[in-house]
């Protein structure tokens, strides 16, 4: 027995090298035969047979329907050999309308729901063409595209449809392929067309302009996108990322109340999966302001109802909502599809000029098709016309000739014809012979000759083939145009902790070591002069509450230190906590240090430049800065002021460089002098004298003149008075001023000035924590040098430390609400309450 030698059959390779080859293979079947589409037709092989076949089976828009298992059935057999559920499920989605934006198939039956739910089993549901695929399978039977062989060589198959529809753009395609991806949105017909008709106007057309015909993606679902820098990237160099949101608007509820109803959601977001993801942060708590949420959705369209408690503000809710759920998504756009076969990533502008030359190829290839059958016609006709011409001696030769070859050769011999000409007399039925006949014949034949003259002009001609591209998208959009579904908000999308947190107003308490925290204003009850009033913070024997102030959750703190030092906080980040919570040290809160003592916090919302701060030192020194100088702080702080050694900063207040000062000293005097006579400085001066002191004598408060206003100037033994601002006259700074309090043992020395009026409340804190709010119209306005009246009763051992002004909001149901704005016109937008120096 011979022995056959089989290492002869064996190739000794490399296995990095049959790796590498292999895997390359692979890679480029997936790209080309699998996971992306043609930038011609828009089109993945699967999608491109499945319409193909049906187009074969005459499943044509006018005609019935038939089983998704036909048309399943003969993909498979026919042109793509995997499985049955990828050629189905490619067919489930071109029927979806929340998945294309003009979808290709017409289904009747269950296709699946944007809610995720499956489509039935393909013996249960039916198919056939929509209109639009109609468009794009028109003249592939006039040899416009090329055909190949299918997988077994049986049969042929286009490798790219005519497509008058811009299918990639208009359609958009997403595909996952082997080291790279594409993900290109669905766009406006109307929109596309015009952006075509532009190009083949103008081809030098750049990519710029051509976004004033593309504003951007429109999805079947609708919605909002944001920000055009995010378009504008993809259009001009094919890569970018598009910020999608549901649409929601707020309804009144006829209870009472208000609830979000969302109409719209972004593209290829589950709608049940969305639901669940809101009812998962209520009952997290993550949002605490929904009361009910159901889904009212029916064959009219989305609605889902989020019912909102009543205290709720609808705009927080929405951008909660927005931040944690899939009712805001992003679409990374990337526009790659195969040019020639060959994966690249291109712009909007190269987009559409491959499907513009695409469509300048079918015009070309159609008319060379429509010319030579038009030419073969003619050509056939010119034989019967000399036939019917000479029909005696036609009829005379075809009687004596035997046989219908020997007729045949005869015709071609006397007449000159051809074969094709000789079979075409002879297969002439004698009723053309009739008069109307022969003049039918006469008409065809000069309109078969007309025709051909057209379609010559039209091959000699590149301007008239474009021109009949461009009419033929006209009639497309025409046809099929719609409006534009999603909207284009030019605002960019940036979440701010802001946008998720209500602006309300909140009452700020700083102790003497530095604990801090925020309470809400109505927590403190309003009460009479020369009341107890009620705890504000539970502290230890050695602290209590030196700062007390009003200031929204959106505000900037501008927090100086009595160094001079100037740190940022926003309100919302000082932590929340109870009336008789300690809150927590300043120190975690900003970055300063343990032996930094705050002296003033201003609440400001803009850093405006024609605005100042004026700074008051316990020395009497005075400076005048801009407020803009301090729009830029960094971790560690900056410096707002100089100060001396032995100095220490007392107070810090917001002008409109025009206003009128007074500064008041501890041992009862007080100067007021005109805000001009000091002029502007940079962060790091030192400051000009404001007032002359005494010795022993030391600033305690600088207040910012109102008109018709008075002061208010209570003493560490619970005294106090208010008298009118007018009392004061202006003098020149750097004097020692005027008295402003009788002091004696029993009022004790003076700890705090506020500027008030008889709208104004005011809230006196005691060293023992004690706070007690009453209106400032109870404190009667009296003369300069008077010693005043009891404002506060004191516990034994305990003393006032400080004094807070607060605005009440007099149009509020409940008296015991509180209104952060300012009274005065002049005042908008400072702070609504500022923190005094006490004193060491």
């Amino acid at each position: 027995m011979e022995t056959i030698d089989r290492t002869e059959r064996v190739e000794q390779r490399l296995l990095e090298d049959e790796m590498r080859e292999s895997f390359i293979d692979y890679s480029m079947s997936v790209i080309v035969q699998r996971a992306l589409p043609d930038v011609r037709d828009g089109l993945k092989p699967v999608h491109r047979r499945i319409l193909f076949a049906m187009h074969e089976l005459g499943l044509s828009p006018t005609r019935p329907y038939k089983k998704s298992a036909t048309v399943v059935g003969d993909v498979l057999g026919k042109y793509h050999p995997h499985g049955d559920s990828a050629v189905y499920d490619s067919l489930v989605r071109m029927v979806q309308d929340f998945s294309l934006h003009y979808p290709l198939v017409d289904g009747q039956g269950n296709f699946g729901s944007i809610d995720g739910d499956g489509a039935a089993a393909y013996r249960y549901t039916e198919a056939r063409l929509a209109a639009l695929a109609g468009e794009m399978l028109a003249d592939i039977d006039k040899e416009t595209v090329d055909f190949t062989p299918n997988f077994d060589d049986r049969l042929e198959e286009p490798t790219v449809l005519p497509s008058r529809l811009p299918n990639l753009l208009v359609n958009g395609s997403s595909g996952i392929a082997v080291g790279m991806a594409t993900n290109i949105p669905p766009h406006n017909l109307r929109e596309i067309v015009a952006a075509c008709e532009r190009l083949i106007e103008e081809p030098e057309t750049p990519v710029e302009e051509l976004l004033e015909y593309v504003p951007g993606p429109d999805f079947p679902t609708g919605g909002l996108v944001y920000g055009k820098t995010g378009i504008r990237d993809a259009y001009t160099t094919g890569r970018g990322r598009v910020v999608m949101r549901a649409r929601a608007h707020v309804e009144e509820r006829p209870s009472g109340g208000e609830r979000l109803i969302v109409t719209e959601i972004p593209f290829m977001v589950n709608k049940s999966r969305l639901v669940e993801q809101i009812a998962q942060l209520v009952r997290d708590r993550r949002v605490e302001d929904i009361s009910d949420l159901r889904d009212e959705s029916a064959r009219d369209g989305i609605r889902v109802v989020i019912d909102l408690k009543r205290d709720a503000i609808p705009e927080i809710v929405l951008n909660k909502l927005y931040k944690h759920t899939q009712m805001q998504s992003t679409f990374g756009v990337i526009m790659l599809a195969l040019v020639n076969g060959v994966p690249r990533v291109m712009d909007l502008k190269t987009i559409l000029g491959h499907f513009i030359e695409h469509r300048h190829t079918v015009i070309v290839r159609r008319t060379e098709y429509s010319l030579r059958v038009a030419r073969e016609r003619e050509h056939i006709l010119e034989g019967l016309k000399i036939a019917v011409d000479n029909i005696d001696e036609v009829v005379k030769m075809i009687r004596a000739s035997k046989t219908t070859e020997e007729a045949a050769a005869s015709l071609r011999e006397r007449f000159g014809l051809s074969d094709k000409q000789a079979e075409a007399i002879l297969a002439m039925r004698l009723s053309r012979l009739t008069g109307m006949e022969i003049e039918k014949l006469e008409e065809e034949l000069a309109e078969i000759r007309a025709t051909i003259e057209d379609l010559e002009s039209l091959m000699a001609s590149r301007d008239a083939r474009m021109d009949v591209v461009r009419e033929e998208l006209v009639e497309l959009e025409a046809k099929y145009g719609d409006d534009r579904r999603s909207q284009i908000v030019d605002a960019e999308i940036s979440f701010n902790p802001e946008d998720l947190i209500a602006d309300e107003q909140m009452v700020i308490t700083i102790s003497h070591q530095g604990y801090i925290k925020r309470i809400a204003p109505a927590t403190y009850r309003q009460q009479r002069r020369g009341g107890r009033g009620i705890a504000g913070m539970d502290t230890k024997e050695e602290d209590w509450v030196e700062h007390l102030f009003l200031a929204s959750t959106h505000d900037y703190l501008c927090v100086f230190t009595a160094r001079g030092q100037m740190y940022w906080l926003k309100v919302h980040e000082i932590p929340l906590a109870s009336r008789i919570s300690r809150g927590k040290p300043v120190v975690n809160l900003l970055n300063i240090s343990k032996d930094e003592k705050i002296a003033s916090i201003l609440r400001v919302r803009e850093f405006d430049l024609d605005r100042y701060v004026v700074f008051a030192t316990r020395s009497g020194q005075v400076k005048k800065t801009s407020l803009a100088a301090y729009r830029h702080v960094r971790s560690k702080g900056i410096n707002a002021i100089n100060i001396d050694n032995e100095d220490r900063l007392i107070d810090a207040r917001l002008t409109d460089g025009d206003n009128d000062l007074i500064l008041a000293t501890r041992k009862g005097m007080a100067i007021r002098f005109s805000e001009r006579d000091v002029r502007g400085m940079g962060r790091a001066a030192r400051g000009v004298r404001g007032v002359r002191l005494k010795e022993g004598d030391e600033v305690v408060g600088a207040v910012v003149v109102r008109e018709g206003a008075s002061l208010l100037t209570v003493t560490s033994r619970g005294g106090g008075k208010r008298t009118s601002v007018d009392g004061y006259r202006v003098q020149r700074r750097g004097g020692q001023g005027l008295i402003n309090f009788r002091l004696s043992e029993k009022t004790g020395d003076v700890v705090g000035v506020r500027e008030v009026t008889d709208d104004d409340e005011l809230m006196l804190v005691t060293r023992n924590g004690v706070i007690n709010r009453q209106p400032a119209s109870q404190i009667r306005v009296i003369g300069r040098a008077t010693q005043g009246v009891r404002v506060i009763a004191l516990d034994d051992g305990d003393e006032l430390v400080d004094i807070a002004k607060v605005a009440i909001d007099l149009d509020a149901d409940d008296p015991d609400l509180m209104d952060g704005d300012v009274g005065s016109e002049e005042e908008a937008g400072e702070e609504a309450l500022e923190a005094g120096e006490t004193g060491e």
